[in-house]
This record gives structure tokens, C-alpha cells and sequence, in this order.
């Protein structure tokens, strides 16, 4: 799992002692269902089975693989519409292409960050590079979708990379955790993914037998996917693995503790840490678009059909297909509200 790694932990900056702050306590534990994605890759659900109000701002989260590809079979997905919200695909291990209508659009390997903001409207695909297809290879990634409030849901599509090298790091005060964070902010510490809706994203490693007391701001919520390995969520010691995902509720710090014992293919705990300003605002959702109210997801599905939400740029052509919206990302195709 590389990532974002670094030779000597105990040179990063350190966040401060949160001992003395309230533990969120835990308000569920689920375990992500596994499905398939796009033209065939597997994912993990990880936020299946959990009320839209407990996830607010987010929408959806898929852990994709971890897999090890045979020559052939590394798998993307078509061009695919979407509105109302924002993308965020992080590469943990391989490479991935990313080319939108809106004319953003690159490569991420290990510990790189795409962040497209969908807005009023936009159609991309995402896909792994020919020669990954032929020679196959390791794949783990994430992709969340973030929501936007209705004041921003019809903003101006945009495209931002958020590159490994970037990315803030920081240890626990024992130096038991790498602590990396993509986006928002932590103990004062700023990642570099800018951020439409107020949120934090963090990728943590915790050594086996360690702690991850981290300072929580009390205006996000707080969620908790653990991407392999085994340990145990707030002062209540509640076992987690690989799958699983936690809700936080209340509180000044999210605790987690590795377990002591782990396998030799995941030998720390890996954590997916992420939290966000709730928007407090109705949620209408129905495949590839995210919006307020009903009328305007099936006024997507109709801009979408009339080509109102972009075109895909000549040069790609040749190797794009119209996607089947109601197939995208496996998304449900009844419309779900709260």
C-alpha cells in the first residue's frame, strides 16, 4: 500500500495531545456489501445500509479493489453524466486517467487526488491507461461524492489534481500514526484539496497497538472506513476490520486503536477518515445527479438526453460510448430522498 509513505515519522510536524478532549461516542458500526463498478471492477459500498442525514455532506463512498489484475482485464468506466455535487477519486495503488468535457483531466498514481466539481453539469470518464490494461497490475482506490448546497449546485464545472507530494503530513505525539490529509483542515493543519462544501479528508496508518486520538471540530461529523487491517473505535473499544464503516456522534475527538495482532498482507491499520460542515438541506438522488428536489433530477435526466450538460471533446471520440445513465456507478435507479 504505498500511498504516501515517508522513511522517518518522527521528523513530521505532530498534531497536539488530545487526551484531554470528550471521545465522540459511537453511534453505528455497518460493514460495506461488495458489488461492481462501472465496466466490472469490485468496490465495497462503505456507505450502505446508513441514513443520508448521518452522512451529510457526503453522498457516497466506494472502496474500489483492492485487486491485482491479470494482463486484459483492468476495467474504467464509459463517459457518464453528472450534476449537484462533486467527485473525489484517490489512488492508493495504480494509475488512473480522468478526461471531462470541461476540458480538465490527467493522470493519478499513488497517493494523488482527483477533485472534479460536477456543478450545473458535465460529463467524464475515468479509466486505466493502455499500457496498465496490457501489462495489469495492482488497483485500490476511493471515490466519494461530495454534495454541494443549492446555492452552488449550478456552479461552473472545474477540475482540480491534488498530487502525493502535497499532501500534509503529520504523526500522532507518540509517533504511532501517519496522518495525511488531503483536504480541510486539522489541529491547524491545511491540506491542499480546495473545498467547495467545509469538509476534512484524511488517510491514516495506525502501527499495530497504537492510538489515534484526533481532534474533531464540533460543527462536522465524523466517520470512520477502515481499509484493511483490525482495531477498535472510541473509549467504548468497539472492534472494526477491513469493510467497516463507523458513524461518530458527538464529541471533541475521534479515537481509534489498532489491534495489537494484525496479518501479514495489511500489517497496519489503514483508515479513510472524513467529516464535513452538514448542508441541512433535502436530498433527491437518482443515479448520476444529485440535487434538491425530484423535479430537478428528472430535469437533469431531460438536459442530459438534449446534450445541455456537456459534449465529449473530439480527440476522444473514437474510444466513447453513450453512457446507459441509468447504469452509472451502479447507482440505485429509484429515486431516494430525505
Amino acid at each position: 500500500m504505498p500511498a504516501v509513505t515517508v522513511s522517518d515519522i518522527t521528523v513530521l510536524p505532530r498534531i497536539s495531545d488530545a487526551t484531554h478532549l470528550r471521545a465522540r461516542r459511537i453511534k453505528s458500526i455497518t460493514t460495506a456489501p461488495q458489488g461492481y463498478e462501472g465496466e466490472g471492477f469490485p468496490v465495497r459500498r462503505a456507505f450502505a445500509g446508513v441514513d443520508l442525514a448521518e452522512l451529510d455532506p457526503f453522498i457516497h463512498l466506494d472502496q474500489m479493489g483492492e485487486v491485482e489484475y491479470a494482463p486484459g482485464e483492468p476495467k474504467g468506466t464509459p463517459w457518464h453524466p453528472h450534476r449537484g455535487f462533486e467527485t473525489v477519486t484517490y489512488i492508493i495503488d495504480g494509475i488512473f486517467d480522468h478526461k471531462d468535457s470541461n476540458g480538465g483531466g490527467g493522470t493519478i498514481s499513488n497517493g494523488d487526488t482527483q477533485w472534479m466539481t460536477a456543478g450545473g453539469g458535465i460529463l467524464h470518464i475515468e479509466t486505466p491507461p493502455e499500457h496498465l490494461v496490457m501489462s495489469g497490475g495492482l488497483f485500490h482506490g476511493f471515490q466519494l461524492w461530495v454534495n454541494l448546497p443549492a446555492a452552488k449546485k449550478w456552479s461552473p464545472p472545474a477540475y482540480q489534481d491534488v498530487r502525493a507530494h502535497d499532501v500534509a503530513l503529520l504523526s500522532t505525539p507518540d509517533g504511532g500514526s501517519l496522518i495525511r490529509i488531503i483536504a480541510g483542515e486539522l489541529d491547524g493543519h491545511v491540506g491542499p484539496g480546495s473545498t467547495q462544501t467545509p469538509i476534512t479528508l484524511i488517510h491514516a496508518t495506525v502501527a499495530p497497538g497504537a492510538e489515534l486520538r484526533l481532534p474533531w471540530r464540533k460543527d462536522y461529523n465524523a466517520l470512520v472506513y477502515a481499509m484493511s487491517g483490525f482495531g477498535f473505535v472510541g473509549d467504548e473499544q468497539r472492534p472494526i476490520s477491513m469493510g467497516q464503516l463507523t458513524v461518530f456522534g458527538e464529541g471533541d475527538a475521534i479515537v481509534v486503536r489498532a489491534a495489537q495482532q494484525q496479518e501479514s498482507r495489511s500489517p497496519q491499520l489503514e483508515l479513510f477518515i472524513l467529516g464535513g460542515q452538514p448542508i441541512k438541506e433535502p436530498v433527491a438522488w437518482m443515479g448520476p445527479f444529485v440535487m434538491n428536489t425530484k423535479r430537478e433530477v428528472l430535469q437533469a435526466f431531460e438536459d442530459f438526453q438534449k446534450g445541455l450538460l456537456g459534449s465529449i471533446p473530439a480527440i476522444y471520440k473514437e474510444d466513447a460510448k453513450r453512457p446507459d445513465i441509468l447504469d452509472v456507478h451502479n447507482a440505485p435507479t429509484d429515486m431516494q430522498e430525505s
